[in-house]
């Protein structure tokens, strides 16, 4: 009789746990599609504590906001949030019947980052204190300039739309090619979610993207002046609406605000895990966790 006793005692802690094991595996997953500058406040932040608070697992996809609305537009990709940076990509789901609304969350400039392991970090660093033309160092030959790419991702498009911008601001002309070359220069583009890795690990030397992103990864930045940083809704239709361009498949690129935007797509899986999710980014705490991954307020309506 002592033996069983002995196995049942020895038994009952592994029974426990592949009971809550089970129970792990049947908890709902919530899959948040995201920006891809975003990685950091979403799969280290947002995502965890809503995931924790409703019992769920957290699913993060982080990929240039364009690709992702394709991929969702098209049935080859599942979301219950779907989180994006400019209108561009919310309306493309819209159209597709995909989205009904979309609210602001949150917003950001563009700024020139740099980094700390450039051998022209000094040069920025003289810059960002205003001793030196910030265009000047972008211009030094070999500096090692990456963004993404601007058919697929909003803040590739911006990089180009801030230095045209600025070419014309400071009155040099040439100032985007003789920076960036073609729109889709194939030296220049990587992947939205290791633009800022390859910045923290000195592979590239600089980059024109969002202070979010920048702020996120602790990489030092430039600030822009408000008529290029693309970040101030009153100059949207006097000044930057005169930046856009067209990419070489036809399709015109135009100046839009700098906000993230949050909508639940029609066919989520877990709906209400998903409207738990955006409430949440636009109550307190969330905006707090923003906040204090470098990003601005929202503003603007919602879409």
């Amino acid at each position: 009789m002592k033996r069983p006793a002995r196995f049942a005692r020895w038994l009952a802690p592994w029974l426990l746990l592949f009971g809550l094991a089970a129970l792990a595996g049947d908890a709902p997953v919530l899959r948040v599609a995201y920006a891809g500058s975003m990685g950091v406040v979403m799969d280290h932040d947002l995502g965890p504590a809503v995931a924790s608070a409703q019992h769920a697992s957290y699913q993060g996809i982080g990929q240039g906001s364009y690709a992702l609305a394709r991929l969702l537009a098209g049935r080859q990709l599942q979301a219950d949030v779907f989180v994006a940076i400019t209108p561009g990509p919310v309306k493309l789901l819209q159209q597709a019947g995909l989205v009904e609304h979309a609210v602001p969350v949150a917003s950001t400039r563009m700024v020139v980052v740099y980094s700390p392991k450039s051998r022209y970090a000094a040069d920025f660093a003289a810059a960002a204190q205003g001793r030196k033309r910030w265009y000047e160092v972008l211009r030094e030959p070999g500096l090692r300039f990456g963004r993404t790419d601007p058919a697929v991702d909003p803040q590739g498009a911006n990089a180009l739309l801030a230095l045209r911008l600025a070419a014309r601001y400071y009155h040099q002309p040439d100032l985007l090619q003789q920076v960036a070359g073609d729109f889709q220069n194939p030296r220049q583009i990587f992947a939205e979610t290791s633009l800022m890795s390859r910045l923290e690990a000195g592979q590239l030397d600089a980059t024109i993207g969002y202070a979010s992103a920048a702020y996120s990864h602790h990489l030092p930045i430039v600030d822009l002046p408000a008529e290029i940083d693309l970040a101030q809704p009153a100059l949207q239709a006097s000044w930057y609406a005169e930046a856009g361009f067209t990419l070489a498949n036809g399709r015109k690129v135009e100046a839009q605000p700098l906000v993230f935007y949050a909508a639940v797509p029609v066919d989520a899986k877990q709906p209400a895990l998903g409207r738990a999710f955006v409430q949440f980014m636009q109550g307190p705490q969330g905006q707090a966790m923003l906040r204090e991954r470098g990003y601005d307020p929202p503003h603007g309506k919602a879409l």
